[in-house]
């Protein structure tokens, strides 16, 4: 069986949990999200997208060329995660409001936030969305996982052909 489509299909799994733990957070938890929260959400479901894709192409059509393709598009997408979380973190935790900020913007402009707003509105600013788990802040939780899909992706983008 081979190892790449496994190692993108289990890629598009935790990014898919991961949504699924900050929905339950926010549902059950009671944890409301800002903008730049859900955008990371936004970056996780693209990225299980990406990664699903160059997954069903390798078990289909036996295309590393579509793995490739997928699994590139996905590390490009954990690289801006990684950005999105240290942002949050450094910078928009600090601002009292999330207004117009870039990732408020990008969210108005998909149309998802009006669309599907029990997973992509932002109900928060970013300060009072300040949140941790186990001691450790969220964003920080969410870097770790763009960071190793990103290890990830390189991986499979590094497989000879």
């Amino acid at each position: 069986m081979p190892r790449t489509p496994i190692l993108l299909a289990g890629m598009a799994t935790a990014s898919m949990l991961a949504v699924g733990g900050a929905l339950l957070t926010q549902h059950v938890g009671g944890m409301m999200p800002c903008a730049w929260c859900v955008l990371q959400r936004l970056i996780f479901v693209a990225i299980a997208a990406s990664s699903l894709l160059g997954s069903l192409l390798g078990w289909r059509h036996a295309s590393s060329a579509g793995q490739q393709v997928g699994a590139s598009l996905a590390g490009l997408l954990s690289a801006c995660g990684m950005g999105a979380a240290l942002w949050q973190h450094f910078v928009a935790s600090a601002s009292t409001s999330c207004n117009m900020s870039f990732a408020d913007r990008v969210m108005g402009f998909t149309g998802l936030d009006s669309l599907w707003p029990e997973v992509f509105a932002a109900y928060a600013s970013c300060a009072e969305a300040r949140a941790t788990l186990a001691g450790v802040p969220y964003e920080f939780w969410s870097l770790t996982l763009f960071a190793l899909l990103a290890v990830a992706a390189l991986r499979v983008t590094m497989r000879p052909r």
